[in-house]
């Protein structure tokens, strides 16, 4: 498979052209000959133009690939090694979705043919490759499993935002359904994979790697989450405690925040849905996940709480929320957290604005029913609202008779409205735009006794004089 693949008497295709799989397919793309496919045409009228939807990586990594980019399952045809990396959600019900990929599993099950290799790349719970797929790609392909293609799987570890971390220069999890294919499978990883690969004996011990490498953060990110609880009542600053903490060699610095995004605060779920069907409650896993589900609220209630400490009423308070994207510095608005402190403050009736640099605007809206707003004039780059104010007055129908001339003409131009001043500033992602604010900037935003929630803790040295408090 190895060979024929370097000498291109065959394809490579990679399902799924997200985060996950477009630097993925990119990087095979240096050496083989690569299928990309995906289904959203607008997508891919973007990749075939050098530009990464996930605005992650640069033109220059679009350059002297060969690669096509299509949504045609006819294309898939010529391809006999699959990748699919497509997302692994939760519903509303905190369960696995696993509608994406049964139904990329199911588009590569009406194209494969004897001797194909497919490899999976989304987070699943152990055990789901072989109970769910391959029982998909053996009834609609009419081929056997392991006698007549092969399985593996080899979990992502691609870090939006995180450039130290590439694909090039991350070990890689590897694992196949019998040791001549994980041969096979490992060789074709490591031609992209400069770091190497780690062979996992097992795929169901590949799919639970990766299971625990996010439920272990995010269980240690509660804990953080629930001593500031407790701190907060003591009236000491969690990250005051950190510091000191940290001063022992085996102290693990874990920070308290909101925990969002399609991996932390999804993949913990696919282990609890798993337990439950061996008929075990894990209650530290569960635990953690109700606390850190349960932040977004914690913060709005803080908020009000001292707001209305200074006597302001709800109904006119008004907040400035910096940061709708998962974490800093990406455009991912996926399972924000943002919006659990959005949705609590709108319950107070409290007047909610929200800014995020980086955010498609269009896709915040349709997530969340949230607009996003212009930037105050206090911060160096402000989003792009969704429709930009009116840059001239249109001109006035044409009257029966002429106008008198004495009538002034109408204004070329309207000035632009006055930034509201808000009770509260919210600091809820540390973009890179934001972390140069001084407290004369905040203050600017603020009206008198105004309020600085700091998530992140990250201005706790900069803030003097202003109202201030943090997790």
């Amino acid at each position: 498979m190895y060979n024929q693949l370097v000498s291109k008497d065959i394809k490579l295709a990679v399902v799924g052209l997200g985060y996950v799989g477009l630097p993925l397919a990119l990087e095979f793309a240096r050496h083989f000959s690569v299928i990309g496919y995906d289904i959203k045409e607008k997508n891919l009228t973007m990749l075939r133009n050098a530009v990464d939807p996930s605005g992650e990586l640069k033109a220059d990594s679009f350059k002297n690939r060969d690669i096509l980019y299509t949504s045609k399952l006819s294309d898939l045809e010529s391809a006999n090694f699959f990748i699919v990396a497509v997302p692994t959600p939760i519903d509303k019900y905190n369960k696995p979705d696993l509608h994406p990929l049964l139904s990329a599993t199911t588009a590569v099950a009406k194209v494969l043919h004897k001797g194909d290799y497919v490899i999976y790349e989304s987070t699943v719970y152990p055990g789901c490759t072989t109970e769910e797929c391959v029982p998909i790609l053996e009834k609609l392909s009419g081929l056997k499993y392991i006698e007549d293609f092969k399985v593996g799987y080899s979990p992502e570890r691609i870090n939006p935002g995180d450039a130290e971390h590439s694909l090039q220069n991350t070990v890689k999890i590897v694992s196949a359904c019998d040791d001549a294919s994980l041969d096979e499978v490992a060789r074709i990883y490591e031609t992209v994979v400069a770091a190497g690969v780690h062979r996992a004996p097992d795929i169901r011990v590949a799919e639970a790697a990766k299971i625990i490498e996010n439920t272990q953060r995010d269980v240690n990110i509660a804990l953080m989450n629930e001593l500031s609880i407790i701190f907060n009542r003591l009236g000491i600053n969690t990250y005051d405690v950190i510091k000191a903490a940290g001063t022992k060699w085996n102290f693990v610095q874990y920070t308290p925040g909101l925990v969002g995004g399609h991996c932390i605060g999804v993949d913990p779920y696919y282990m609890v849905h798993k337990a439950a069907e061996l008929k075990y409650h894990p209650q530290m896993i569960a635990s953690g996940r109700f606390v850190n589900d349960s932040m977004g609220g914690y913060i709005a209630k803080q908020t009000v709480k001292r707001l209305l400490a200074n006597d302001m009423p709800m109904e006119k308070a008004r907040v400035l929320i910096m940061g709708i994207t998962y974490k800093e510095n990406v455009s991912d608005i996926r399972n924000s957290k943002v919006a659990d402190i959005v949705a609590e403050l709108l319950s107070y009736r409290v007047l909610v604005d929200v800014v995020d640099p980086n955010a498609d605007p269009l896709a915040v809206q349709e997530e969340y029913n949230i607009t996003l707003s212009p930037a105050p004039t206090s911060l160096s780059s402000a989003p792009t609202p969704l429709s930009p104010a009116p840059t001239s007055i249109s001109p006035a129908p044409t009257p029966l008779s002429p106008a008198p001339t004495s009538i002034s003409p109408a204004p070329t131009s309207i000035s632009p409205a006055p930034t509201p001043k808000y009770h509260a500033v919210i600091i809820a992602v540390p973009h890179r735009e934001y972390l140069t604010l001084t407290e004369p900037d905040l203050e600017k935003m603020l009206v008198p006794n105004g309020l600085v929630v700091d998530i992140r803790g990250l201005f706790r040295t900069k803030i003097k004089h202003l109202q201030y408090w943090s997790l």
